[in-house]
């Protein structure tokens, strides 16, 4: 009964989605070697499955024996009942209870780790997927799917190694029973009736299959918006459209209510069927068994017997069909979840990667071109190098590829052509946990966990110590702020970083940066939040935290460049200008057009800001 740790679980080999449905089987053998981790405790729980079952069906036999003795005309009938009988019949209803709680207590770890596990690696596989995939999907029904796949798991579970296999080995054994001891009619009329029922039900579950599914998706598609909308909340206040969004959910659901009547009554329709079937089934035993009983060959005890094997039998049966629905209800809910670890990684190690040393770093970009889309080119050929200690600002127009460097660096996505090297070592041929450990970054959208203050400062380095986080807080010159709140550092932030403005949610991400420490800072429009006076206080911090470090700005404030080692001015995907900020004023070309635009309009606003408004 040992341990099966998420290390040491084995992956699962899942088909892929693209080119077809999963099959059910599939999904089954899929489960069983996370259960098998548990090889001990399962056998005994089989074994007190058996042994459970085993005493149910020698229940009725024993009450057989009980009533053909007490029929005996006899007026102390009562004394003719042997002891023995009545104390083997509640031994026996008592030990099928407690064998089947034994059997429950041996696999409920073995249940409840198979679905930790699986939930743990469908949580690892989605954050190793690209940014490219979290991009084009909606989390909204993201997050549902896994709600939906982790819970059906658990229940497939269940109610295969619960329910499924215990009602199999009870069939059978009566089935056997019933063929010893009776007319070869019991057991063809019972086969029969258990045939039919099964072939019924797996026939109209089928159908109900794609049923199911569409209310799934529209389901998804419902919370997907209702989430969209929530998230957006401002933006709905902003222009007055609560109506129009409540009548786009609405719209959702109406397609959800159709749906969902649909299925609900495929369901009805599948429950009278089977009714149908079972009472057929029944009432011809029933006639079997009278006719015996009439015609002297079985005694009332005989007609009892056969009476109670249907109550056992036929009850479990109906069960069944109940728990076949379910199952593939389930199999229907964990087929997209599945269907996200079938997604390959875009950006994986190498076989042979290795870890990035420790210590400065210096970068280049060599002949690098680079497309989201085949058909949307986004650098041509840029190479840049920046020295180890040394900052390259990077600045120009919106879409000009900009913000793009820094998510290669990171190694978000791969170059379609040419390299980045750190130290030397193509990016690709290093593990993404060691550089991206190198790596420093404040993005231009900061977005924070819904937690405290501290928390969101003490992720850029989790074994930090709380005076490395005070002291992050003060570089990034929010510390103040903090302590003027009621809760200090404890403060939660909301839903995104919603309860603080933007540039206290930039200023937070400085914090966070600069606890990470690391060789390589990169500053994606990290000051684009900030009113000018807080810009000013922070950006003596930022080039002492970037001192010694090699640094990647990227900017649309020029001002906040200008002591950088080296100004890159991109446009339209190429290096079109290069070198110091004084070098470039000196060359009148783009980036001195963009400075003089850039002053001009600060003075304007100066102007505007100095000058009092009149009626």
């Amino acid at each position: 009964m040992r341990s099966a740790s998420p290390s040491s679980a084995p992956s699962l080999g899942l088909p892929n989605q693209a080119t077809g449905h999963r099959h059910d089987w599939a999904t089954i053998k899929t489960l069983l070697p996370y259960l098998w981790a548990w090889k001990g405790r399962v056998l005994f729980a089989l074994a007190c499955l058996l042994v459970a079952k085993a005493t149910n069906v020698a229940v009725p036999l024993i009450f057989k024996n009980i009533i053909d003795t007490l029929t005996v005309p006899q007026e102390h009938a009562l004394l003719l009942v042997p002891i023995g009988l009545l104390a083997a019949y509640g031994a026996l209803r008592f030990s099928t209870s407690m064998f089947t709680e034994l059997r429950e207590i041996l696999f409920a770890k073995v249940t409840q780790r198979a679905v930790r596990t699986i939930a743990l690696q469908v949580f690892e596989h989605l954050h190793a997927l690209s940014l490219r995939f979290h991009l084009e999907r909606q989390t909204g029904g993201l997050t549902r799917d896994i709600e939906r796949g982790t819970r059906s798991i658990n229940s497939l579970i269940s109610y295969t190694l619960y329910s499924i296999l215990p009602t199999l080995v009870e069939i059978a054994l009566v089935l056997a029973i019933l063929a010893q001891r009776y007319d070869i009619s019991f057991t063809l009329i019972t086969l029969g009736t258990l045939t039919l029922y099964v072939t019924y039900t797996v026939i109209i579950t089928n159908w109900r299959t794609h049923l199911r599914r569409t209310v799934n998706e529209l389901d998804s598609a419902a919370n997907v918006r209702a989430i969209d909308s929530l998230i957006n909340y401002e933006t709905v206040k902003y222009f007055s459209n609560e109506a129009w969004e409540k009548s786009r959910y609405d719209e959702q659901m109406q397609k959800w209510e159709v749906a969902q009547i649909k299925n609900q009554y495929s369901l009805s329709y599948l429950n009278l069927g089977q009714s149908i079937i079972i009472a057929a089934g029944v009432s011809l035993m029933m006639w079997r068994a009278t006719v015996g009983v009439v015609a002297g060959q079985m005694t009332v005890g005989d007609i009892v017997l056969v009476n109670a094997f249907l109550i056992q039998l036929y009850m479990p049966l109906n069960h069944l069909g109940v728990l076949y629905r379910e199952i593939r209800q389930s199999l229907t809910d964990i087929e997209k979840m599945f269907s996200l670890l079938s997604q390959n990684r875009e950006v994986e190690d190498a076989a042979d990667a290795r870890s990035l040393a420790t210590g400065p770093c210096d970068i280049e970009f060599g002949a690098v071109n680079f497309s989201y889309e085949k058909d949307r080119q986004i650098l041509f050929n840029l190479d840049l190098k920046i020295d180890a200690g040394k900052s390259a600002a990077v600045v120009g127009h919106s879409g000009s590829g900009k913000s793009t460097l820094a998510r290669l660096l990171f190694r978000f996505y791969d170059v379609t052509n040419g390299g980045i090297k750190i130290n030397g070592s193509d990016v690709r041929a290093l593990t993404q946990t060691s550089l991206r450990a190198a790596i420093g970054i404040v993005p231009q959208d900061t977005v924070l966990f819904n937690d405290s203050i501290y928390y969101n400062i003490h992720y850029g380095r989790p074994t930090a110590a709380h005076d490395e986080v005070i002291a992050a807080a003060r570089a990034a010159h929010i510390h103040d702020f903090i302590e003027s709140l009621p809760q200090g550092y404890q403060t939660r932030v909301g839903e995104r970083g919603l309860k603080l403005s933007g540039g206290e949610k930039q200023r937070v991400a400085i914090a966070r940066a600069l606890l990470k420490n690391p060789p390589i800072l990169i500053f994606d429009e990290a000051t684009s939040a900030l009113d000018s006076k807080t810009e000013q206080a922070i950006q003596a911090e930022l080039e002492m935290a970037a001192r010694g470090r090699t640094t990647l700005i990227i900017a649309h404030r020029l001002s906040t460049v200008m002591n950088a080692d080296q100004i890159v001015v991109m446009d339209k995907g190429c290096i079109v200008e290069r070198g110091t900020h004084n070098d470039l004023l000196a060359r009148g070309g783009a980036y001195a057009q963009m400075w003089a635009l850039q002053q001009s309009q600060d003075n304007e606003a100066n102007i505007l800001t100095a000058t009092p408004l009149t009626d």
